[in-house]
C-alpha cells in the first residue's frame, strides 16, 4: 500500500492505551503486554473508521524491534472485546517463546447489524445497508497498523484468525488477499458448501446479498472458498489451521446434517490440502461452538502457525533458471578458475534453441563470457548425476542413458553408466559407456582424479566384478585421462546397496551411500542404513567400511574431503541432517545434527578454507526464514563439527527434492572461497519467470550467511 496512506492514516490515529495488570499472584515476575485502543480511517467505508482493540507485547513501548501482526476477528453479534480474553494465552505463548513478540489487533464489526460476514456486501436494503468490511479490513485497516505500529509491511508477518462468523471471514480474507496475509487460523467457521442450510443467519443479514435481496446464490458461490481455491497463486502459499469441536450443534433436519460444522470444517481442510497454494491442518477438540474450543484451538493455532511468522521475507533463488518448458532434473555443478560455472542437468525440452535427441537429454551449459550448451542425448533418456572440474578448464560429467551414447552400444535397452569430457570450449573429448548388457548400471557420484582423470560411483544389478551379492550392488571405478576404464570394483550385500558420492585425496577414494543390509565390514542398524567406506586410489582395495543411522531408514549423500584430511559425509538420520568426519584410517572424529521438527537431508558437503565444510541439502522445517515447501539449506561446520552458520533460501514452492522425496541438489567450492549451488525448483526465481514442471538454479552461497549473494 502506498506509503502516503500509511502515513495519513497514522495521522488520523485516534489511540488510547490501556494498560492491564498481570494476573493475580504474577505481579513483578511475568512480562505482561498491553491493550490498546484506536480506530483507522477507512475510504471503503466512506471515511467512517474501524474501531479495535491492538495486544501490544511486553516492553514494546521501550523498545525499536518490529512485530508481526495478528488480525483476530469475531463472531457474529460479538464485539471486539471478545479476543481480549486470550491475552493471557499471548503473553504465555511471547515469554515461553513458542512464537515471536507479536501485535494482535482485534477490529469491531458492527455493520450488517454484526452479521457482515466480512465481506464487501452488495445488500442496498435500508435496514442493513451493505458495507465494503472486506476491503476496509484488507486494505485500510492493514494500512493504517502498518503505519500506526513498529510493524513488518510484508505477507510474511500477518496472521488473520476468528471464530465462528469471523473463522469464515478469516478464511476469506486469507484466500482473497494472498498478497496480504500469509496464515490463517479458522476456529469453527461458519462456511458452507454449496451453500448455508436455510436456518443460517448467512442468509439474514444481507453480507451475501443483490440489490434488494439480503441473500444471492450466486454471491454466495462467487465469495465462497471453492471458488478461491483454484484461483490461489501457489507462489504466495498460504498457511492454514483448522480447528472445530466435536460436539457442534447437529442440525435436526437429515437433508442439513452436512452442514453441521465439525462436517463442514473436515470438507474444508480436505478441499484445501489439496491447493498447491495451501498447507492446511485440522484439529478436532472436545467440546461445542464456544470459548472452551476456541481459546485452546487459538493457542494450538498459534503454536503451529506463530514460529512461521517473520518481519523479514525469505530469502529466494536467483534467476534465471536452466531448462525447458518440460520436465527437468539437476545434475551436478563445477566451479573453474577463471570465475566461471558451469551446470549439469536433465532436460525434456529444447534448451537454448537446440532440439533434444529424446524424452529427457543430458545438458551441460557454461556460464561467463564465454558460455556454451552442450546436449548429450539419444533417442531414449539420459540423466546427469555429477560434474566436476579439470585443470585445463574442460568438465567431466557422470550419469546414465538407456541408449547408445557414445557410439559403440547399438540396440541398448537398459540403463548404462556413462562418463563424458568436454574441453573448456564444450567440445566433446570423449564418452565412455559401460555397464552389464542385460541389467541396469548407474552412477550417482563424480569427483575429478588429479591426473584428468575420474572417479565415479553408482550401482550395478549386474555382474561387472564378480557374482552380484543381492538385489544391486555398489559400483567403484576409475578412469584415466582418456576415458579408459582402469578399474572397477563391486561392494555389495545380500540388499540393495547404493553409492550416492565420492570424493578423493592423493592416496584414497572415500564413497558415501545406502544399503538395506549387511555390506561386508558393517553392522546393519535397521531399515535403510547409510555407508561409508573408503578404498585405495590406485586398485580400488577396499579399506574400511562404517554404517551410520538406525533403526528407521538413513542414507549419506555425499562425501568430500577436507583440507584437515577428513572424510566427511552428509545425508539424513532419524530425518535430520547428519553429518560424520572421519580420518583417513576411520575412526569418527566428530558428529554433527542439524534438525528441526520436519524433514531435514543433507545432499553435497564442500571443503571451505581452515578445515571447515558447507553442508547444503533441503528442509521442510525452519532453519532461518521459511520460503516454502522444501527449502534449500546451508550450514557451515567448524573443524570441529561445530555449527558457525545455518540458513535457508528458496522459492514458495519445493526446492532441492523431486517428487520422489529424493534429494535433486549439489554444491561446489569456487575458488573466490564461495559455494556454487544447483538444484531442482518446481518455483520462480526472484524477479523472473520458471520454464516451468521443474527446473534448475544456480546460486552463488556466501559461506558467512548461507544466503545467495
Amino acid at each position: 500500500m502506498p506509503l502516503s496512506r500509511w502515513i495519513g492514516a497514522a495521522a488520523l490515529a485516534v489511540l488510547t492505551t490501556l494498560t492491564l495488570l498481570a494476573p493475580p499472584g504474577e505481579t513483578g515476575t511475568r512480562a505482561s503486554g498491553t491493550l490498546t485502543t484506536g480506530s483507522a480511517p477507512s475510504p471503503a467505508l466512506g471515511g467512517e473508521a474501524v474501531a479495535y482493540t491492538a495486544y501490544l507485547p511486553a516492553g514494546y513501548d521501550r523498545g525499536s524491534a518490529r512485530h508481526p501482526v495478528l488480525y483476530l476477528l469475531h463472531g457474529r453479534g460479538d464485539t471486539m472485546q471478545a479476543w481480549t480474553r486470550v491475552k493471557t494465552t499471548l503473553d504465555d505463548l511471547i515469554r515461553t517463546r513458542r512464537i515471536p513478540p507479536v501485535i494482535a489487533v482485534m477490529p469491531d464489526a458492527p455493520w450488517s447489524g454484526r452479521g457482515s460476514w466480512y465481506t464487501d456486501s452488495r445488500y442496498t436494503g435500508s435496514d442493513l445497508p451493505g458495507r465494503k468490511v472486506e476491503t476496509a479490513l484488507a486494505r485500510d485497516l492493514v494500512a493504517h497498523v502498518d503505519a500506526t505500529y513498529r510493524t513488518a509491511p510484508i505477507r510474511e508477518a500477518r496472521l488473520v484468525g476468528g471464530y465462528s462468523m469471523g473463522g469464515a471471514g478469516a478464511l476469506r480474507l486469507a484466500l482473497a488477499h494472498q498478497d496480504v496475509f500469509s496464515a490463517a487460523a479458522v476456529l469453527s467457521p461458519a462456511v458452507y458448501t454449496p451453500l448455508p442450510p436455510g436456518d443460517s443467519s448467512a442468509r439474514d443479514y444481507g453480507a451475501f446479498g443483490q440489490g434488494a435481496e439480503k441473500f444471492s446464490d450466486d454471491v454466495y458461490r462467487e465469495l465462497n472458498y471453492p471458488a478461491l481455491l483454484p484461483e490461489l497463486d501457489p507462489d504466495l502459499p498460504v498457511r492454514l489451521f483448522v480447528a472445530v469441536g466435536d460436539d457442534e450443534y447437529a442440525n435436526p433436519d437429515p437433508a442439513d446434517a452436512r452442514h453441521d460444522l465439525d462436517f463442514e470444517s473436515a470438507a474444508l481442510y480436505n478441499a484445501a490440502r489439496r491447493s498447491p497454494a495451501i498447507s492446511a491442518q485440522l484439529r478436532v477438540l472436545d467440546g461445542g461452538h464456544d470459548w472452551a474450543v476456541w481459546a485452546p484451538a487459538f493457542e494450538q493455532a498459534l503454536a503451529e502457525l506463530g514460529p512461521g511468522l517473520s518481519v523479514t521475507p525469505p530469502a529466494g533463488l536467483p534467476g534465471p533458471l536452466h531448462g525447458s518448458s518440460a520436465t527437468d532434473w539437476a545434475g551436478g555443478v563445477a566451479a573453474h578458475a577463471d570465475g566461471s560455472l558451469t551446470v549439469g542437468y536433465a532436460a525434456g525440452g529444447p534448451v537454448a534453441g537446440q532440439r533434444p535427441a529424446g524424452r529427457l537429454d543430458a545438458v551441460l551449459t557454461r556460464t561467463g563470457a564465454n558460455g556454451w550448451t552442450r546436449l548429450l542425448g539419444t533417442a531414449a533418456d539420459e540423466r546427469l548425476y555429477g560434474v566436476a572440474p579439470l585443470p585445463d578448464g574442460g568438465v567431466l560429467a557422470a550419469g546414465y542413458t538407456k541408449g547408445d551414447l557414445d557410439g559403440e552400444h547399438p540396440g541398448n535397452a537398459a540403463d548404462d553408466a556413462f562418463v563424458a569430457r568436454l574441453g573448456p570450449d564444450g567440445a566433446v573429448r570423449w564418452i565412455t559407456q559401460f555397464g552389464a548388457p542385460d541389467a541396469a548400471d548407474r552412477l550417482y557420484g563424480l569427483a575429478a582424479a588429479p591426473d584428468g582423470g575420474a572417479y565415479v560411483a553408482g550401482y550395478t544389478k549386474g555382474a561387472l566384478d564378480g557374482p552380484n551379492a543381492g538385489d544391486k550392488d555398489a559400483l567403484v571405478a576409475r578412469l584415466t585421462p582418456s576415458g579408459e576404464l582402469a578399474w572397477l570394483r563391486q561392494y555389495g550385500g545380500p540388499g540393495e546397496d547404493k553409492a550416492h558420492g565420492v570424493a578423493a585425496d592423493a592416496t584414497s577414494l572415500y564413497v558415501a551411500g545406502s544399503t538395506t543390509a549387511a555390506l561386508p565390514g558393517t553392522t546393519a542398524l535397521g531399515g535403510l542404513d547409510g555407508w561409508l567406506a573408503a578404498f585405495t586410489a590406485a586398485d580400488g582395495g577396499r579399506a574400511w567400511a562404517t554404517s551410520a543411522g538406525g533403526a528407521g531408514d538413513d542414507r549419506l549423500n555425499a562425501v568430500t574431503v577436507t583440507t584437515g584430511g577428513l572424510a566427511v559425509a552428509t545425508g539424513a538420520v532419524a530425518g535430520d541432517v547428519h553429518t560424520a568426519a572421519y580420518t583417513a584410517r576411520g575412526k569418527r572424529r566428530w558428529t554433527h545434527t542439524l534438525a528441526t521438527p520436519a524433514a531435514d537431508e543433507g545432499a553435497a558437503v564442500v571443503p571451505l578454507p581452515g578445515g571447515e565444510a558447507e553442508v547444503v541439502g533441503y528442509t521442510r522445517g525452519r532453519v532461518g526464514v521459511q520460503a516454502g515447501g522444501a527449502d534449500v539449506l546451508t550450514a557451515r561446520l567448524g573443524g570441529g563439527g561445530e555449527q558457525r552458520a545455518a540458513a535457508q533460501f528458496g522459492t514458495a514452492r519445493d526446492d532441492a527434492v523431486d517428487p520422489f522425496a529424493e534429494t535433486d541438489l549439489y554444491a561446489a567450492a569456487t575458488p573466490s572461497g564461495q559455494v556454487a549451488v544447483s538444484g531442482l525448483t518446481y518455483g520462480s526465481p526472484r524477479g523472473g519467470a520458471a520454464p516451468g514442471n521443474g527446473d534448475v538454479f544456480l546460486a552463488t552461497v556466501a559461506p558467512s550467511t548461507g544466503l545467495p549473494s
